[in-house]
């Protein structure tokens, strides 16, 4: 069914009713047609449409002859469905009346259409045959999500009181009992809805029977005994592969991944195509083994089966801001934490100019956060300790800052304001995945190469919406580095007709991987774990490359701090494909950092001092946005 009426101008239902009549009176019954189901669509229970309807009904003849003009076979539009359920009825045949109108409740579910009525005629329910119920309830309801939006809740309410009538004239009927208990389930009623879906149960203990039984006291909170009848059916008869997802899932919802898993070894078994087995076995293995082994599997079967949902939805929920699979990470920088202290407690003596004075450099796009700010703010650093973080891993032929001294400088022209405009659109601080933020990221794909450069440098002013105020004002190191990230993604779409191994994306990305010390290395290692996660051919080169880095950053690390440490070991972390002596020292050096900072952290140490004009107050604790993002690092 299609999701939208076309019938030429925009007009409200009443305009559309108007221009309805006039066709009817007229004898141009397509023309009307047309306008009727536009009218039924914008608003499915305005009385004037209805009456419009029996108007046209009599012009055409009586509804049979009238329903001509509502044709349902093949792709149809919601108010052409339900104008032909209005005419099912009025012309006797209320089963098929039902069941048509519960197709558009489906497609459409915020809308009134449970308002005809003939669907509120007290006499119906005895006129009607509860299999056709049934069915009408059973696919009014399977494709909602819970809980529903208000919207749908009220209009679900009068087909409830519907399909509850019909269950006084036949309290027996089990299978009605069954697909009628998500009615109430799904409107928050659970007590009636166990009641219900129990009854049915007793009567008929059959397969429906026990997935609504189970689904029902679910939603009452009542796990164990769900997955009890759960488990009872699918020992009890044959493979029910539906059955078996609704198990794994629940033991994974209350924390016992294992649980499940036997159930969905099983379903691969007997059906290794279905839509949501696979998906669910990689799902439960990452809730057991965490890592990002599974997290992979579930990207790869996604690529390969783009329909399968579920993946989809696994996939994002596991990642969901998990720094790097989900979100930018928070940055550790010193001068991040006055920023932040800065942007608690600003005073008018900032906007005059500052400097913070710090004891060694720290990666450049932090003064471009600073800046972003408190566009006269700076730094100055007292002391440059090996190995030198200016110097890049190996000789590269993209730079994106040069030195003047201690003091970085882009080394990259601004990108033009076409371009710059076209990211700031873009970037983002969150995706749902890797695949998903490498996709988004398509869009800049005829971005040239360097503006997009340019914008690691030069990134805009965040966007003007709720996001971009809370980043500005209370963490722009945020924006700053989902520019950089998404100009990156945006370099990994470059010329994608040129084989990878060849390709300047690659010879790109890797110059900014192998750079300087920056927070451009961190979003270029994360666009080439999305072109790894993405593209399989590639991933042993990348994750060459990225061991590449992880060795410079622990060498480093043995005689200073390294800012960018965390980051790319967790970048390392999610390639699951590189041997496990990466892995190991990929964590060993996070757990390395994390127990520095802490003891850091016990001593109390102050933070570097900003050298502020005399009229500005002592800074406080960092405030913000981090209980909103969470640290990351």
């Amino acid at each position: 069914m299609a999701r939208h009426d076309e019938c030429g101008d925009e007009r409200t239902a009443e305009g559309e009713v108007a221009v309805a009549r006039l066709a009817t009176d007229a004898g141009d019954l397509p023309h009307a047609a047309a306008h009727l189901a536009a009218a039924t669509a914008t608003d499915p229970a305005l009385p004037e449409v209805h009456e419009a309807l029996a108007g046209f009904s009599a012009r055409a003849g009586g509804p049979a002859r009238a329903l001509e003009h509502f044709p349902v076979a093949g792709e149809t539009s919601p108010g052409v469905t339900a104008c032909h359920a209005h005419l099912r009825a009025a012309a006797g045949d209320r089963d098929t009346a039902v069941e048509t109108l519960a197709a558009v409740m489906a497609a459409e579910p915020s809308l009134p259409w449970a308002e005809a009525a003939w669907l509120l005629r007290e006499d119906l329910p005895d006129l009607i045959s509860p299999d056709a119920v049934a069915r009408a309830a059973a696919r009014a309801t399977t494709t909602l999500g819970e809980p529903l939006p208000e919207a749908v809740r009220t209009a679900l309410l009068p087909f409830d009181r519907f399909v509850t009538a019909v269950l006084d004239r036949h309290p027996d009927h089990a299978h009605l009992l069954a697909v009628a208990s998500a009615l109430p389930r799904l409107l928050g009623a659970t007590d009636r809805a166990v009641e219900r879906a129990r009854r049915a149960h007793r009567i008929e203990p059959g397969r429906v029977q026990a997935l609504m039984l189970g689904r029902a006291l679910r939603a009452a909170g009542e796990a164990d005994e769900a997955l009890a009848v759960w488990e009872a059916t699918l020992d009890d008869g044959p493979f029910d592969g539906r059955l078996a997802g609704e198990v794994a899932e629940l033991y994974a919802a209350t924390g016992r991944p294992e649980g499940g898993l036997r159930r969905v070894e099983a379903a691969l078994r007997h059906e290794p195509d279905h839509p949501t087995t696979a998906p669910l076995l990689h799902g439960l293995r990452h809730r057991i083994d965490g890592g990002t082994d599974h997290l992979l599997a579930l990207a790869d079967h996604l690529r390969t089966h783009p329909d399968h949902a579920l993946a989809d939805e696994l996939l994002a929920r596991a990642c969901h801001r998990t720094p790097w699979l989900g979100i930018v990470p928070q940055v550790v920088e010193a001068s991040i934490d006055v920023l932040h202290q800065l942007l608690a407690e600003p005073n008018d003596a900032l906007a005059e100019g500052f400097t913070i004075k710090m004891s060694e450099p720290e990666p450049p796009s932090a003064l471009l956060a600073l800046r972003l700010a408190f566009p006269r703010g700076s730094a100055s650093y007292r002391e440059l300790r090996e190995p030198d973080p200016r110097l890049t891993v190996r000789p590269v032929g993209v730079r994106i800052w040069r030195y003047d001294g201690l003091d970085p400088l882009p080394a990259v022209a601004a990108p033009s304001p076409e371009s710059a405009e076209l990211v700031r659109r873009t970037a983002d601080i969150h995706w749902a995945h890797p695949p998903a933020a490498y996709d988004r990221a398509v869009r800049l794909a005829g971005v040239p190469l360097d503006d997009l450069l340019g914008v690691l440098a030069h990134p805009p002013a965040p966007r003007e919406d709720e996001l971009g105020r809370a980043l500005l004002a209370h963490q722009p190191e945020l924006w700053v580095r989902a520019v950089q990230v998404f100009a990156c993604l945006g370099i990994a779409h470059h010329r994608t007709d040129q084989p990878w191994s060849r390709s300047d994306r690659r010879r790109v990305l890797l110059d900014l991987l192998l750079g300087s010390e920056d927070w451009v290395v961190e979003a270029a290692g994360f666009a080439l774990v999305a072109v790894g996660w993405t593209h399989p051919a590639t991933r042993q080169d990348i994750g060459q490359r990225l061991r590449t880095r992880l060795n410079a950053v622990a060498s480093a690390y043995e005689q200073r701090d390294v800012t960018v440490l965390t980051s790319v070991c967790t970048l390392v972390l999610a390639c699951p494909w590189l041997d496990e002596q990466s892995r190991a020292l990929a964590q060993d050096l996070i757990d390395r950092r994390r127990s520095n900072v802490e003891a850091y952290a016990a001593e109390d140490a102050a933070p570097p001092a900003p050298q502020l004009p005399p009229a500005a107050p002592t800074p406080s604790r960092p405030r913000g946005l981090r209980g909103l993002f969470g640290r990351g690092r």
